[in-house]
């Protein structure tokens, strides 16, 4: 049997989905594409990256996007709320390791769905292959802790975001509704999924065939994308580099494309968002600032959450709360100090205080700072 191309067989699988999805990026038919083709050789890597088909708005064709994944995985398992319970044992169960394509998965990790540290806990578990799921077997006096592996590939869609645990170990794509300008094919599960299943079969077999290319292989990755973002794309780049032919270059502009998208919507937790605020908002050009008005400038921000933060606004205590959680350069908690004024001593923060928290956390200043406060007239200093 003559070997397969590659690079040929990626093409066909990018066309596939083409037919039927219109994803926002080139880059995202890149990293789907890719993505498909890692599912096969997931032991190959030392983590998988999980796919994330998200919208703000139903109708933008998520769940679409999870039906052809669906043709061109291994052993894929369809889990609309699914139990970890039920996730961990069809991962570690006889049959193989499945590929899970959760779908609606915003009732799980929705406003209205409550925490989900389980599920939660086994998504991010196995997003390495050391991963496992600890559970008590058996029963009363003879229980005992038995590991579970988690490991698997898994591509999830839904509404909004979802936590950052699992954000962060995923490649994005933001769907949207599709214009009147752009068409699909209607998919016909009774004939296209047979034409997806014989493109996934050849995937395998290209697979065993790339196995010795692929597995253990730390690829050259591009300038700048270190750490998790590393962690998510270096199984999709080597599969990339094993194809050959123009995915290596198209891999690696996908990975800074789509790296950098997540970089401009990620706003950071709560506290790094606080930081970079009072960088860029509050005390900018300012050495000092009392509390009360510190928090009166971080209320007056458009689109900060300050001045609601679960039905009322920041106060000193919910400030100071945050920051002690940072450290100064001499590793002593962000604290108020002391700030002498006019009409006598106030309590707030400095720009020194923050200064290490700043260069550590936050991301780089914006190209345009706005510019400093004007300093006060003459004739008003003390």
């Amino acid at each position: 049997m003559s070997a397969i191309d590659g690079a040929a067989l990626l093409d066909e699988v990018e066309a596939f989905h083409r037919r039927f999805n219109v994803f926002p990026l080139e880059a995202a038919y890149v990293a789907v594409t890719l993505w498909d083709a890692h599912a096969h050789l997931l032991d190959c890597f030392d983590s998988t990256p999980r796919i994330a088909f998200l919208s703000p708005e139903p109708g933008s064709g998520k769940s679409r996007a999870l039906e052809i994944v669906e043709t061109l995985v291994p052993q894929p398992m369809v889990a609309v709320n699914a139990s970890a319970a039920a996730l961990f044992r069809a991962v570690s169960g006889p049959e193989g390791r499945p590929t899970i394509l959760f779908d609606e998965i915003d009732t799980v990790f929705g406003p209205k769905a409550g925490d989900n540290e389980e599920l939660r806990g086994f998504l991010n578990a196995g997003h390495r292959r050391s991963g496992v799921t600890y559970r008590c077997v058996g029963d009363g006096s003879t229980q005992s802790v038995v590991p579970f592996p988690s490991y698997c590939g898994v591509a999830v869609a839904g509404l909004g975001n979802l936590p950052d645990t699992i954000m962060t170990r995923s490649i994005i794509v933001r769907m949207r509704r599709r214009a009147r300008n752009e068409s699909v094919e209607p998919f016909r599960a009774r004939i296209h999924t047979a034409q997806g299943n014989k493109i996934r079969d050849r995937l395998a077999q290209w697979a065993e065939a790339a196995r010795p290319m692929v597995d253990g292989v730390f690829p050259d990755m591009p300038e700048g994308v270190t750490d998790r973002p590393a962690d998510v794309w270096e199984p999709l780049i080597a599969v990339a580099d094993a194809a050959g032919g123009h995915w290596p270059e198209r891999a690696r502009a996908a990975c800074v494309e789509l790296v950098n998208a997540s970089k401009s919507d990620d706003k950071g937790s709560i506290g790094i968002r606080l930081l970079t605020d009072l960088r860029d908002q509050v005390l900018n050009g300012i050495d000092r600032l009392p509390t009360v008005a510190v928090l009166e400038r971080l209320h007056s921000l458009d689109e900060a959450p300050w001045a609601d933060m679960g039905g009322k606004p920041l106060d000193a205590r919910g400030l100071s709360k945050l920051l002690r959680q940072y450290v100064t350069a001499d590793n002593d908690p962000i604290a108020a100090r002391n700030i002498k004024t006019g009409g006598g001593v106030l309590k707030g923060y400095y720009a020194a205080d923050l200064a290490d928290a700043w260069a550590r956390y936050c991301p780089p200043p914006p190209e345009s700072p706005l510019l400093p406060l004007p300093p006060l007239p003459a004739s008003s200093q003390p």
